[in-house]
């Protein structure tokens, strides 16, 4: 796991700006960093202080020549190219990055290919030589071998850039789901990228401004990453399951700034169902596939670990991995779990992870987040996360990740993407419910009623009310009032937004779906995994461990799109063919249970109990700072929550970091 990063400029290139943005993304990669300068027909390799000494003192092809200074100056503008280097694969210096083959393809890459093992052979097979045993050397040889699809053979995550000096162009992937990061700054002479926003911070005509219609959608709708923007006006990412391919010499022609137009950004990955044979079959096949996804991301060679939150995902993944180590011959207790829990009962799933953690017989490593923790680190957490957050559950996972970072584990293994995929949210029962009535199956809505009604506690008005909600999305503030969503009312608003907060953005996105599948689809690709991915790349990379999905293997994602609706949702059990799946492999009281948390923090305590005059003046500060933004009103209701004279929910949460973030970025709305 790395940082990438790199700039298209007319002028000649400032060696402090070049080294201010590589330190600016130090940890995604503190045990090397390299530059490629591209000056007309000339090419320079640089090295940091962070580059070791063998990698500078190495015949590679590759190896800096040079150390960058800041008071170096180049002749020209041209191309920079850099990277931050996480040694996960291959330690020695042969992993030096940015890495070259042939002199002419020149790669900076974020992320693993897992299936590079089985590349290598089909590639050398065919005559490749490669350099190192290191998944990026393998990346090389396969876009010098395939071309820009090659990304279509990786089983993995990534966000990379490949120069080609031949023909002067840049090609730019990001993984199928997005799991790793890659953004676009468009400057008034070029371009720059990186695997973080914060680096163009550091750019000398840097002016953060906000994205008001994107801010307006997190404050008030709970939802951010869910377009091809960001927060920051002017700064937006690459979409998932996309390339970009740019022109060198047309990008550097002097006239006019660039526009998105010439990053030649193209989908090369599509989200589409396996086909399924019968009942029987599909949880053979889920555990299959799940298991062979765990097996890949066990490859490393440094320690690997895993989250643990007492949830069916993350106890999945852990029991999967004593499956593959207890196989291989791996002695107990080689794998080690990281769990937060909370000292507030109802919020705290101990006992579940503990059950998980006798059975997988694993080394157990716990935190319990606490609010006044969560103030003194909540500047530091904001700027790794670059853009607000939508709960302090965000802690809960940052203290997990620190956890790991002590203990000296490099790689967890983590559950997300289970709920978007298998059907673990309360809103695929509206969809599965919606689409029951659309295709007249009443019956079929009667037995699946009283089944949530036994199993989920829905009452008979919130059956109706979901299943209408889905039916008509008009009526989502209907669905909202059961679920105590902040959009249901607007005082808290400041009048001159109310307008634009008046707009359900999920719409847009295929939020409100009134399918399972379509569901899916909408919450993989808009409403949903985007931002906890956001969340989980920056939590990781703030203490430089690599997060590693099993749940996000194609292979898995695919069979889970193909799915029946009742395999997901059916007789008012969120993902029943995970539960099924796992039996025998999970232990049974983990796949019992049906309350649903994750890594939460126990927020609703805390703003009624000792750190509620905190929150309090926090929300205040939010208040003051955004004017334009939220409404006094929003003060009266906390004091309300604070009393119990009215339900909690997060739009406090929502206005105090977005208030922080407007102070700590500069932010200019």
């Amino acid at each position: 796991m790395c940082g990438v990063f790199g700039v298209i400029q007319r002028r000649p290139f400032h060696g402090d700006e070049i080294i201010a943005m590589s330190e600016s993304i130090r940890h995604r990669g503190p045990d090397d960093e390299g530059f490629l300068l591209l000056e007309g027909r000339s090419l320079r390799r640089f090295g940091g202080v962070a580059t070791p000494a063998d990698a500078y003192a190495s015949s590679l092809p590759y190896a800096p020549t040079h150390r960058m200074d800041a008071g170096w100056r180049s002749e020209a503008g041209g191309l920079l190219l850099g990277h931050r280097r996480l040694s996960i694969i291959d330690l020695s210096a042969n992993g030096h990055q940015p890495m070259s083959l042939a002199d002419r393809y020149w790669l900076s890459f974020n992320g693993e290919v897992y299936n590079f093992i089985e590349l290598r052979r089909e590639l050398e097979a065919l005559g490749h030589t490669i350099v190192g045993d290191s998944d990026s050397a393998v990346i090389l040889a396969a876009y010098a071998e395939w071309g820009e699809t090659c990304v279509e053979r990786f089983n993995g995550m990534w966000g990379l850039a490949i120069l080609d000096t031949e023909r002067r162009t840049l090609f730019v992937a990001r993984d199928r789901f997005g799991v790793k990061p890659m953004y676009f700054y468009l400057r008034p002479d070029g371009l720059a990228f990186s695997s973080e926003i914060k680096a163009f911070s550091v750019l000398p005509e840097w002016q953060a401004r906000a994205n008001v219609s994107r801010v307006v959608d997190f404050l008030v709708w709970n939802v951010s990453d869910h377009t091809d923007e960001t927060m920051f006006d002017g700064v937006f990412p690459l979409p998932a399951g996309h390339t970009a391919r740019i022109d060198l010499d047309a990008m550097l022609a002097a006239g006019a700034p660039p526009t998105r137009e010439q990053l030649g950004m193209r989908r090369w990955y599509t989200l589409t169902p396996r086909t399924l044979g019968p009942r029987e079959d599909r949880e053979h096949a889920l555990r299959e596939a799940l298991q062979d996804a765990v097996r890949l991301r066990l490859r490393a060679d440094v320690p690997v670990g895993s989250c643990l939150s007492g949830g069916l995902d993350s106890s999945a993944i852990v029991s999967l991995m004593r499956r593959t180590l207890s196989a291989d011959g791996a002695p107990d207790h080689a794998i080690h779990t990281f769990t937060a829990r909370s000292d507030v009962a109802a919020f705290d799933e101990m006992r579940f992870a503990d059950t998980v953690v006798s059975a997988s017989r694993t080394t157990s490593h716990v935190v319990t987040p606490q609010p006044d923790q969560l103030f003194a680190d909540l500047d530091r957490i904001l700027w790794h996360q670059d853009e607000p957050f939508l709960s302090t559950s965000i802690f809960a996972q940052w203290c997990v990740f620190e956890a790991a970072r002590r203990e000296r584990v490099t790689v967890l293994l983590d559950g997300q993407g289970a709920d978007e995929l298998l059907g673990g949210y309360p809103g695929y029962f509206g969809a599965y419910l919606a689409g029951l009535v659309r295709r007249g199956a009443f019956m079929q809505w009667m037995r699946e009623a009283s089944a949530l009604r036994r199993e989920a506690r829905f009452t008979a008005r919130r059956l109706v009310g979901y299943t209408a909600a889905y039916l008509f999305p008009g009526l989502v503030k209907t669905l909202g009032r059961f679920d105590n969503r902040a959009y249901t009312d607007v005082e808290w608003i400041a009048p001159s937004v109310r307008d634009r907060a008046a707009v359900d953005p999920l719409l847009a996105a295929g939020g409100r779906a009134s399918s399972v599948r379509d569901l899916t689809r909408a919450q993989m690709s808009r409403t949903h995994l985007p931002m906890l991915l956001h969340w989980e790349d920056r939590n990781s990379m703030a203490f430089s461990i690599e997060a590693r999905l099993p749940f996000l293997d194609f292979r898995v994602a695919e069979l889970a799109l193909g799915l029946e609706d009742e395999d997901k949702v059916g007789g008012g059990v969120a993902k029943h063919v995970l539960r099924r799946a796992m039996r025998g492999v999970v232990p049974d009281a983990v796949l019992d249970r049906r309350d649903k948390m994750g890594f939460v923090t126990a927020e609703p305590a805390w703003v009624r109990g000792p750190a509620s005059l905190e929150f309090r003046r926090r929300l205040d500060d939010a208040v003051s700072a955004l004017p334009g933004l939220l409404s006094p009103t929003i003060l009266r209701q906390f004091d309300e929550v604070r009393t119990g004279a009215r339900p909690f929910d997060q739009r406090y949460w929502r206005a105090i970091i977005l208030g922080r973030w407007v102070e700590r970025f500069n932010v200019r709305l």
